[in-house]
């Protein structure tokens, strides 16, 4: 089935704009237990065309890593940052806040792009946030700080998004990664900057609080 025709529209239908659990500062539409979207399974999900809503939830890394730039705006201020698998938009929107000059919002969902022009709105910072839909791996992009949350959940994906940072990083670019300790995560080539718990739902992370954590990749 094709998916629906208007993705804002969706996505105002069927979420709510909340704070962040632990960036309330920013707001984003997000699925609840108050809306139907979160009650519906990846067939059903299907059924209607739409892809895994990655875009609804406020993930334990990608709240972990706005927090952290939003405490530490030395990180993003003046920068050309990269938000990596943006997905809501939720630290592309930090980074705008701290200061950087210009964020690129990449995913691949076209709904992800919809979801991150409405919340970048929402919190004022849509001048400096272009949502972009390319794969940008394996790209050389002229920034100084790529930020990437909760990206390494699959082992194929994982050494893809290492490699492309590792290379980044060797031509002087700041890589910072937020995550609560997923399954490929390159721990061997991180320093931890910070740890922080994380209010999350059960059904997505199986815990109400998940110690999540901010790396900065190591030359």
């Amino acid at each position: 089935m094709r998916p629906p025709d208007d993705p804002a529209g969706f996505i105002r239908a069927n979420t709510r704009l909340l704070p962040v659990p632990h960036a309330p500062e920013i707001r984003l539409h997000v699925a609840d237990e108050a809306t139907a979207l979160w009650e519906k399974t990846e067939a059903e999900l299907e059924a209607i065309g739409l892809p895994p809503p990655f875009w609804a939830f406020a993930w334990a890394g990608g709240q972990a890593l706005a927090r952290y730039i939003l405490d530490n705006p030395a990180r993003a201020v003046g920068a050309r940052a990269i938000d990596f698998a943006s997905g809501s938009g939720l630290v592309a929107i930090a980074a705008a806040r701290a200061g950087a000059r210009h964020v690129t919002a990449s995913d691949l969902d076209p709904f992800a792009m919809a979801a991150i022009r409405l919340n970048a709105a929402a919190n004022g910072v849509a001048r400096v946030i272009e949502p972009v839909s390319e794969n940008l791996l394996g790209t050389d992009p002229a920034v100084d700080l790529v930020l990437a949350a909760d990206v390494f959940y699959e082992r194929d994906l994982a050494e893809a998004v290492t490699a492309w940072l590792v290379a980044l990083q060797a031509r002087g670019v700041q890589v910072l990664i937020g995550d609560p300790g997923r399954t490929y995560l390159p721990r061997e080539r991180l320093t931890c900057l910070a740890t922080y718990a994380v209010p999350v739902s059960r059904s997505l992370e199986d815990a109400e609080i998940k110690n999540s954590h901010v790396w900065r990749l190591r030359p």
